[in-house]
């Protein structure tokens, strides 16, 4: 496969078109950037992060390993999780708000990406094995998904989806939108 410009765009549209979830993360897009940055944002607005991350694989994750993710994550003391959130906002690259967010229980580098995409969307883009899979088949990561991804191995991937925003002229979220359709 070769992505182009035209294949993002469209299979980004497509995603807005077809997903179940995209109104909603449309909307969290919308506010929770600024709320994480200014701190002004309660336990359930942290936590539907880590929901939306599991959740977003619609039934294709293990509902078990979910609920456990979810449960673990809820047990975090919110002022732990508003520190960690805190200091990845103001972290210097993706390594530094990945290694704060995942001094937190049930976080690992995927759940914190996640984080990352909703503290700075024109920034992050969340990682996966599906993500992942879509750049390796069109020749863009040469490594299959290493499960679990390491910090410096998000931030190659990172690297890579930037340098394919540049190329095809759009966003972080255009471009996550299409590597999940793509996947299909």
């Amino acid at each position: 496969m070769e992505l182009s410009a035209s294949l993002v765009a469209s299979k980004a549209r497509e995603y807005r078109e077809r997903e179940p979830l995209y109104a909603v993360e449309a909307e969290q897009l919308e506010t929770l950037p600024a709320a994480f940055a200014a701190g002004e944002y309660g336990r359930r607005d942290a936590v539907w992060v880590v929901r939306w991350y599991y959740r977003r694989f619609l039934g294709d994750y293990p509902d078990d390993e979910r609920r456990a993710a979810e449960d673990r994550f809820r047990n975090n003391d919110f002022d732990a999780v508003r520190d960690a959130i805190a200091e990845a906002v103001g972290a210097g690259d993706a390594t530094e708000a990945v290694d704060a967010l995942t001094r937190l229980e049930a976080v690992d580098v995927p759940v914190a990406a996640a984080f990352c995409m909703f503290l700075d969307p024109d920034e992050y883009v969340v990682v996966g094995p599906r993500e992942w899979a879509v750049l390796r088949e069109a020749d863009e990561l040469e490594r299959p998904y290493p499960d679990p991804p390491s910090a410096s191995g998000y931030e190659r991937y990172l690297e890579r989806c930037r340098a394919l925003t540049d190329r095809f002229d759009c966003d972080c979220w255009t471009l996550y939108r299409a590597l999940w359709r793509l996947a299909d």
